[in-house]
């Protein structure tokens, strides 16, 4: 990404804003290259015979995103924050979906920044990671969008900060409480 491809994207937000038709097409083409490798990175960590590919998933956030009435973009870091929101929301309801039609007992596992965490007796592992992220955010809101701009959206601590208007250092304290009390959700 080139240093002024973050000011652009804001700037191409402003006129999405301001109604502007062409704005969500150019945008699209600023940000699809990112936002496939954050589905690949998604996608990887699913079950190899997953009917949801990378390319569907960035074009269903992103089809949702334009029928988001009343959302006004601020910047880069608030639009792949909403963006990290809807692919969660996408593989939660897939994964649902999935679990109605097949009832399994098998154990899970997924990674949570290179911590594998073991969910028994869960239909699939996103469901899993969204029923502790609802109870999360019924504890620490903060705390849970941190969590989910990191996994689902792919975000470092320095875009989580600026979209969520606090320091890098509190992001990071944050995700090292959540990621604590993951662990214990996910492993009683």
């Amino acid at each position: 990404m080139s240093d002024n491809q973050p000011s652009e994207i804001t700037q191409i937000l402003q006129e999405w804003n301001e109604g502007d038709d062409e704005a969500k097409e150019r945008l699209l083409r600023f940000v699809y290259d990112e936002l496939k490798r954050h589905a690949r990175y998604l996608m990887s960590k699913e079950r190899s015979n997953h009917t949801l590919q990378p390319t569907a998933l960035v074009h269903e956030a992103f089809l949702k995103m334009g029928d988001a009435a009343g959302v006004v973009w601020q910047n880069r870091a608030h639009f792949f924050g909403v963006t990290s929101r809807l692919m969660r929301q996408i593989l939660v309801d897939h994964a649902r979906l999935h679990a109605a039609n097949k009832r399994g007992n098998q154990p899970i596992h997924f990674s949570l920044d290179d911590v594998q965490i073991p969910v028994e007796e869960r239909a699939d592992s996103l469901l899993a990671i969204d029923e502790v992220l609802d109870r999360l955010a019924a504890i620490d809101e903060r705390q849970a969008k941190i969590v989910e701009m990191r996994f689902f959206g792919g975000m470092t601590n320095q875009e989580i900060a600026e979209a969520l208007e606090i320091g890098e250092r509190t992001v990071g304290r944050e995700w090292q409480s959540a990621r604590l009390w993951l662990y214990r959700e996910l492993n009683t």
